[in-house]
């Protein structure tokens, strides 16, 4: 088959980067659908046959990702968010409007072939909802006028301007935040390496490299009280000093940049302004566990971050940062990208491996744990972008300075997305433990429209919710574990009290049933058959012993699944189930008592 140059180039480059061919499987599916519109029988069978595989092995596996696509889209595939943070902001209605604009509904063309559309899961763009993709560029903060403007321009042959970088991150610091992962979010080329190296960028890495060895590393880690920012909150030097020290394979470092929790947006800004503060984090990771080999994995939607990193990369083994000998310490480091294609699983470090060796991401079952046999059965660490972020400035300053910034046994500050009905939505940077209050009051400028606030996600869509009456809560691990929820990716979505709860439990079931790998049967059963009560008891069709039937699915799949996304369905509807029954007795009438707001014209 004869490949366009660039395609072939393309290919070439995936067919040699990785220790096993078929991780090159998904990029090149996805590059090759880039490139010609969808992925074409002749294609797979060209992929089956550079990698050595059958096409049935490509096609199963091409199955599992929501990007990946047998039909030809439209020249401007059009990608409309409608999960909870954008729901609250007009997502529902917007892609009304953007079908009645089209002429055309889910998965449908135009008859010229110029636009086609689809309503997707989040993007990644809560704090600028409500949003929609048009191929891989952003479109945030978006209304019917704005939305009007950009498919006249498309259809003139004009690219409107984009959203990136990301909307709420460049703006007026708050006076409460504590600017130390996103100290250069606003300055100008923040991304390029002169801008960081003058800002003391690669000067953790150094220390790391010359002055400590792998075991003072890890200790000044631990000492930082450095907790995972993908979620868990597991102590991360710790995690770090479960990789054998001897091992006969090689060690990897795997960055899980697969950032699909709605509610959470802090990874894209992180890789888009500062890319060399996460490649120093990973370098210092390596010479941490004794790793020489790095993979990125960035989900498919972020193709823009995805080439911004590309790019810091390249600069990095051009300056000396990458490859051999790095700044004359002896220590070698290589590191690369990788692209996935749509799937939330994936965000499950197990998962991740799977997807990153070429296979669908199903998730593992362990023991064994990454540390020991992780990504191509070698020790593995995973960490998510956050946190590796965090390693160069707990390197240069200290670990006893980052954990003198949070709270006890949950040092330094996070990355806090805030979305929904506030007046202020963004990212802020705040220090561990800052009052969940003072956050919404204040740091987010309050209840949007001087409504009255009905009840938060602390951390994204998988946690249990909280009431206007339990938002005095410091916002670290332990304090949020304690008021009954998680702290999780820091994806704090804000309610207000025109909120329909069966609508929200409605909408996060719909997202967890989709995502649903299928694997585990309590799973792949429970957030169908939950999705479809609740689809039931919203239309008005509920009975008085569906109520405590929603409790009871839900529990069903708690703790049962081999992954945590059965318990990531199941925690948000039992807390709605029970804090708000009376809205799901309501309901019984026949009638939603709550008339969703017309969102987009509130904020016109």
């Amino acid at each position: 088959m004869n490949l366009p140059p660039q395609l072939e180039a393309k290919f070439q480059t995936l067919e040699n980067r990785y220790p096993v061919k078929r991780s090159a499987l998904i990029p090149m599916l996805l590059y090759a659908q880039d490139q010609l519109g969808y992925v074409s029988d002749d294609m797979i069978g060209e992929i089956a046959r550079r990698l050595g595989l059958n096409t049935l092995q490509v096609t199963e596996t091409m199955a599992y990702y929501s990007m990946l696509r047998r039909q030809r889209a439209g020249k401007y595939h059009v990608q409309v968010c409608t999960n909870v943070s954008c729901m609250l902001r007009g997502g529902n209605n917007l892609y009304e409007f953007v079908q009645k604009k089209l002429e055309i509904g889910h998965k449908q063309t135009t008859a010229d072939g110029v636009f086609s559309l689809e309503e997707v899961e989040c993007l990644g763009a809560c704090t600028g909802a409500p949003a929609m993709q048009v191929n891989y560029d952003f479109y945030e903060n978006l209304t019917t006028e704005r939305a009007t403007q950009i498919f006249e321009a498309l259809e003139a042959g004009r690219k409107p301007g984009t959203s990136a970088p990301i909307s709420g991150s460049v703006k007026p610091r708050h006076p409460a935040e504590v600017p130390v992962i996103s100290r250069l979010f606003g300055v100008k080329d923040s991304h390029k390496l002169d801008v960081y190296v003058a800002h003391d960028g690669y000067k953790g890495m150094e220390r790391a490299l010359k002055e400590l060895t792998p075991d003072q590393v890890i200790e000044e880690v631990k000492k930082s009280n450095l907790r995972g920012r993908g979620g868990a909150g597991f102590p991360t030097g710790m995690k770090w000093s479960f990789v054998p020290k001897e091992s006969a394979k090689p060690k990897y470092i795997l960055c899980n940049a697969d950032e699909s929790e709605p509610g959470t947006c802090k990874d894209r800004p992180l890789m888009e302004m500062m890319p060399h503060q996460l490649i120093e984090g990973i370098v210092i990771a390596g010479r941490a566990v004794g790793s020489h080999q790095g993979y990125i994995y960035i989900r498919g939607e972020y193709r823009y971050v995805l080439d911004i990193m590309d790019g810091a990369i390249a600069e990095a083994y051009k300056a000396g940062y990458l490859g051999r000998n790095i700044l004359g310490s002896g220590f070698d480091f290589d590191l690369v990208t990788h692209t996935g294609a749509g799937a939330y699983e994936c965000g499950e470090e197990s998962a991740l491996m799977e997807s990153l060796e070429g296979k669908r991401g199903y998730p593992r079952i362990r023991p064994p744990f990454p540390a020991v046999v992780g990504l191509y059965g070698s020790p593995t660490v995973i960490n998510n972008v956050e946190t590796l972020s965090s390693a160069p400035e707990i390197l240069r300053r200290g670990g006893e300075w980052y954990a003198g910034i949070g709270s006890p046994k949950n040092g330094g500050t996070r990355l806090f997305c805030i979305s929904g009905h506030v007046n202020k939505p963004g990212i802020y940077e705040l220090p561990m433990g800052f009052s969940l209050r003072q956050m919404i009051e204040d740091v987010a400028g309050g209840m949007l429209n001087g409504k009255k606030l009905k009840a938060v996600i602390p951390g994204g869509s998988s946690c249990p919710l909280l009431t206007a009456d339990e938002i005095d809560v410091a916002m670290d691990y332990d304090s949020v574990a304690k008021a009954g929820s998680m702290l999780g990716s820091g994806g704090l979505v804000v309610i207000d009290e025109d909120t329909c709860m069966v609508d929200l439990a409605r909408r996060i079931m719909h997202f967890y049933a989709h995502e649903s790998c299928g694997w585990c049967i309590p799973c792949r059963e429970g957030t169908g058959w939950l999705r479809k009560m609740l689809d039931r008891f919203h239309a008005g069709g509920a009975r008085a012993e569906d109520i405590p039937m929603v409790s009871e699915l839900a529990k069903n799949m708690l703790g049962k699944t081999f992954c945590p996304l059965g318990d990531a369905a199941a925690m948000p509807i039992i807390s709605i189930a029970k804090k708000w029954r009376h809205e799901f007795e309501q309901h019984l009438s026949g009638k939603c008592p709550y008339k969703p707001a017309d969102v987009l014209a509130a904020v016109r």
